[in-house]
């Protein structure tokens, strides 16, 4: 596909998003019900060099702050001076320091999300904890905790996030390792005590599953806050409440356009020979990419191309790139003389988080898993669980599945119109897929693991996949609340579960 068009780069996921990741911006009443509406738009929303160029704006960089944290010794006759660890002298820290650092710096160029590490500081106790100049900055505290007396909990009360790492195999062993579930988690009860803290926070000599806690969090933070164009108003299947609880319980900014003002704009992009003209050579190459088949009318595909540009163009208006159709199987379809089934699949492609049906019930789960992940999520229609499988189909998906690579794709009508443009995306055999299923009252999501084992042409939404899961059929029926599902390639159940525990929505992990 031409990169002027769209950025074919890694996906990027992301958003307008709060500027810090505190707990009361995690848990915080949210915006009011209502949302704002864009009007009197006019085309072009963009020159033609910007509507050109134009790719999805970057996830905002996850910002850490470092710490270590350490207490020195020094020997006293006939008594206990010394608590376990290796790291007690001013030489045994000066030796420490730098080996975090080495480990920071390959954090920080391994991760696959964005993030910025501050500056690594050292302190013994709470009050130098206070003087650490940069700690307004960060959106979260990574704490290489050896010792330092009351400076974990100096940390834990400027209401950030805090990931602790701690020493056994991994370098000289840290106190920590011994006494940081009860005396300081637990502190000195038998129940978890320290408010924002849980024993999840503890990291032990691993630094993978340090990335993974910081994945988590860099995905809520482009998503708490995050800005949303519903075209056509937002809804919720079943649920008309959805948009309502999407904000209450992720600060959702919901941004209103109406089919009035998408027809007016799509009526003048259609008018516009440049745009046509653009339209047509990219249609052209995205058609010529490998692997890639024409099975309906061209014109539905090159239509496509405009009706993408204009819902591009407006999410930037707006100052969002993420965005969401309503009735988009028989409103849109007369307005643009093609689907959004196509347009949809580009947009997310492009790095863009696109949405159909405009279900806030689904539509926060996807915005939360693609921003974890930085790859587009597939929302689908799941069928009936059995014998360790289960069917999940729609008309629109992704083809950068990988976050990189197009995977092949028939370009075929809407099923149920059989009109239009919509891919068929032959998603391969063995990967694994992460599952969300929400409920309609936000109020738990459950998570399920799985491995593409067939992608079929049944008489079903185009694009479908088969997945093979291990827990019991009907134990994933008992848990399948609400209806549409995200699923999205890796598997990310982990960070999903982390990042949730900072909101209103519980976690249910089916494995």
């Amino acid at each position: 596909m031409s990169q002027h068009l769209f950025s074919v780069g890694p996906a990027r996921a992301g958003g307008c998003c709060i500027s810090g990741l505190s707990r009361r911006g995690f848990l915080g009443a949210g915006a009011a019900a209502g949302g704002f509406a864009l009007s009197g738009l006019t085309w072009p929303l963009a020159s033609a060099a910007e509507g050109e160029f134009l790719a999805a704006p970057a996830r905002t960089p996850l910002v850490v702050k470092p710490v270590f944290t350490y207490t020195l010794h020094a020997p006293r006759p006939q008594t206990s001076w010394r608590p376990w660890g290796g790291v007690q002298t001013q030489a045994a820290v000066n030796e420490e320091i730098p080996r975090i650092e080495g480990e920071l710096k390959k954090l920080a160029a391994e991760a696959d999300f964005p993030v910025r590490m501050l500056p690594l500081s050292a302190v013994r106790n709470a009050g130098e904890v206070a003087q650490i100049a940069d700690a307004k900055e960060a959106d979260a505290f990574l704490v290489y905790a050896s010792d330092g007396g009351d400076a974990l909990e100096g940390i834990r009360v400027l209401g950030k996030p805090v990931v602790f790492f701690i020493r056994y195999r991994s370098g000289p062993v840290y106190l920590w390792y011994e006494i940081i579930s009860p005396r300081y988690l637990r502190n000195h009860s038998d129940f978890p005590a320290r408010e924002g803290l849980a024993y999840d926070d503890v990291v032990v000599d691993d630094l993978n599953g340090v990335m993974w806690r910081l994945r988590a969090l860099a995905g809520l933070k482009n998503t708490v806050g995050a800005r949303i164009v519903a075209l056509g108003g937002a809804g919720g299947w079943a649920c008309p409440e959805a948009p309502a609880r999407s904000k209450d319980r992720l600060n959702l900014d919901i941004v209103n356009v109406s089919y009035d003002e998408l027809g007016k704009l799509l009526r003048a992009a259609r008018e516009d020979r440049e745009t046509v003209a653009l339209s047509k050579k990219l249609a052209a190459e995205y058609l010529a990419e490998e692997g890639t088949t024409l099975e309906t009318d061209r014109g539905f595909v090159e239509r496509a191309f405009i009706l993408t540009r204009v819902l591009r163009d407006i999410a930037a208006h707006a100052g969002a790139r993420m965005l969401t159709i309503h009735h988009c199987m028989g409103t849109i379809m007369p307005i643009s003389e093609t689907t959004a089934c196509l347009p949809l699949s580009l947009l997310n492609d492009a790095g863009y988080l696109a949405f159909c049906e405009s279900d806030f019930v689904v539509v926060p789960a996807g915005i939360l898993l693609a921003n974890i992940a930085g790859k587009p999520p597939f929302l689908n229609d799941p069928c009936y669980p059995h014998d360790h499988e289960i069917t999940l189909a729609h008309c629109t998906a992704p083809r950068r599945n990988d976050g990189k690579n197009l995977d092949p794709a028939r370009i075929m009508t809407h099923f149920e119109s059989d009109y239009g443009a919509a891919p068929k995306v032959e998603m391969p055999l063995g990967r694994i897929v992460t599952n969300i299923i929400p409920d309609f009252l936000m109020e738990r999501w459950t998570g399920l693991r799985g491995e593409i084992i067939e992608a079929g042409f049944r008489p079903i939404c185009r694009s479908q996949i088969d997945i093979r899961f291990k827990p019991d059929a009907l134990l994933v029926c008992e848990n399948m609340p609400g209806f549409h599902w995200m699923t999205i390639q890796g598997d990310y159940l982990n960070e999903i579960g982390y990042a949730l525990r900072r909101t209103k929505i519980k976690w249910n992990n089916l494995g």
